[in-house]
C-alpha cells in the first residue's frame, strides 16, 4: 500500500490566556502597542454595544438580535487585516468587523429594529450586507473573488460561517470554487462551539473544522480565536496570499459563544453553566488587556475612562436609532420591482390608505 497524500492542521496562538505571549517568534503587530490599543478598545466598545443591544430588544425597542459576546477578537482581528478595497460578506453577528470598516452602531440597531435602511450602511460599499440565511454569504464571496481575479485586480474577498454552518452545501461548494479556480478568498469559520443548541461535537466526526478545506485543495489553519494577536497574523497572511494570486484559504477560529445565539434563544436549556463559565476564563478582551497592562501599555484609569467614553458613544447611537423618522409604509413596495405587479399595486394602495386614516 502507498500513501498518495497525507495532510496537517497547525494551530496559531500567540497570546495566551494568561495574556503572556506563547511560542517562538511572535507577529509584528504584538509590539505594535498603539495599534494593539486601538484594536483593544474597538473591542470594548463592540462589547458595550453588544450589552446596551440586548437590553434594548428586552425592554421592547429592538426586534431580535444577534450577540457578539465573546467573539470580539475574531470579528476586529479580521476586519483589521482587511482593507478597504476587499470585500466582506458577513453572516449576521460580526459587528467588530463591521465597525472598524465603517459601519455605524445606529445603522446595525436600524436593522435589527426592522429597518431595511440599516443595511444601506456605511463604510465600503462593495461589502455585502448582512446574511441571515445561512452559508449563503459564502457562495456570494465566492462570486466576488472571481470577479477580482477575471479584472486582474488585487483584492480579496472574506467570508464567515459557523461551525454548524460549515456542514451546509453553500459552504461546501464555496470552498470547492475556491479550489478549483484558485480564488482570492479567505474562509473563516467562527467555531463558537455550539450550532444553536447543537454541540459541535454532534456536529461532525473530524478532529478540526478547518480540515474540511483539505477536501477542496485549500491551505486550512486553525487559530485561537480569542486571541486577537493570532488572528490578525493569520488573516493577514491570509489575504496576502490571495491578493498576489496564491488562492484560497480555510481559517477555523476557536472561540466560544459566551452569549444565547439570539435574544430568541436560551441557552441555559440546554447547555451546562458550569461551561460557560469555564469559557468565561479564555475570553479575549481580559486577555488583551492583561497583556497591555503587563507590558505598561495600559492601566486601569485609562480602562475606567474607556468604558465611559465607549457607554456615552453608545447612547448617542442609541439616541440617533430611536429618533430616526420610521420608513414610509410604501416602501416595502417602492424597491422589488421596475413595474410593480398587480395584486402587489392593490396592496400598496391599501397600505396607504390605511396609514393616511391612522
Amino acid at each position: 500500500m502507498t500513501t498518495v497524500a497525507s495532510f496537517s492542521i497547525d494551530y496559531v496562538q500567540h497570546l495566551s490566556p494568561e495574556g503572556q505571549l506563547v511560542g517562538d517568534k511572535a507577529p509584528p503587530i504584538a509590539t505594535d502597542f498603539e495599534q494593539l490599543k486601538k484594536l483593544y478598545e474597538l473591542m470594548v466598545l463592540t462589547r458595550v454595544f453588544d450589552a446596551k443591544a440586548i437590553a434594548l430588544q428586552r425592554t421592547g425597542k429592538l426586534g431580535t438580535y444577534a450577540s457578539s459576546l465573546g467573539h470580539e477578537a475574531v470579528h476586529v482581528g479580521m476586519g483589521a487585516a482587511m482593507k478597504y478595497e476587499d470585500v466582506f460578506a458577513p453572516m449576521y453577528r460580526e459587528y467588530g468587523t463591521q465597525f472598524y470598516r465603517g459601519v455605524k452602531m445606529s445603522e446595525v440597531l436600524l436593522y435589527w429594529g426592522g429597518d431595511e435602511r440599516g443595511s444601506n450602511f456605511s463604510g465600503p460599499k462593495h461589502d455585502f450586507p448582512w446574511c441571515v440565511p445561512i452559508a449563503t454569504q459564502n457562495l456570494h464571496a465566492a462570486g466576488a473573488a472571481m470577479t477580482f481575479k477575471l479584472r486582474g485586480q488585487e483584492r480579496a474577498a472574506v467570508t464567515v460561517i459557523g461551525d454548524g454552518g460549515s456542514s451546509k452545501g453553500d459552504f461546501l461548494e464555496a470552498i470547492n470554487a475556491a479550489g478549483a479556480f484558485k480564488l482570492p478568498l479567505v474562509l473563516v469559520i467562527v467555531n463558537n462551539q455550539w450550532a444553536i443548541s447543537v454541540p459541535r461535537k454532534k456536529q461532525s466526526g473530524g478532529q478540526t473544522l478547518a480540515q474540511k478545506g483539505i477536501a477542496a485543495g485549500l491551505p486550512s489553519i486553525q487559530v485561537d480565536g480569542n486571541d486577537l494577536i493570532a488572528v490578525h497574523a493569520v488573516m493577514d497572511e491570509a489575504l496576502k496570499r490571495a491578493r498576489s494570486g496564491g488562492g484560497a484559504t480555510v481559517v477555523e477560529a476557536i472561540t466560544y459563544r459566551l452569549s444565547d445565539h439570539t435574544t430568541a434563544d436560551d441557552a441555559s436549556r440546554y447547555r451546562p453553566q458550569e461551561e460557560v463559565e469555564n469559557a468565561r476564563r479564555f475570553e479575549p478582551i481580559s486577555r488583551l488587556r492583561k497583556y497591555l497592562m503587563s507590558n505598561n501599555q495600559w492601566s486601569a484609569q485609562q480602562e475606567n475612562q474607556l468604558l465611559k467614553d465607549c457607554a456615552a458613544k453608545v447612547d448617542a447611537a442609541v439616541e440617533e436609532y430611536l429618533s430616526t423618522p420610521k420608513p414610509a409604509v410604501t416602501d416595502m413596495f417602492d424597491y422589488m420591482f421596475a413595474e410593480l405587479p398587480h395584486d402587489l399595486a392593490e396592496q400598496r394602495q391599501y397600505a396607504l390608505e390605511m396609514e393616511n386614516n391612522g
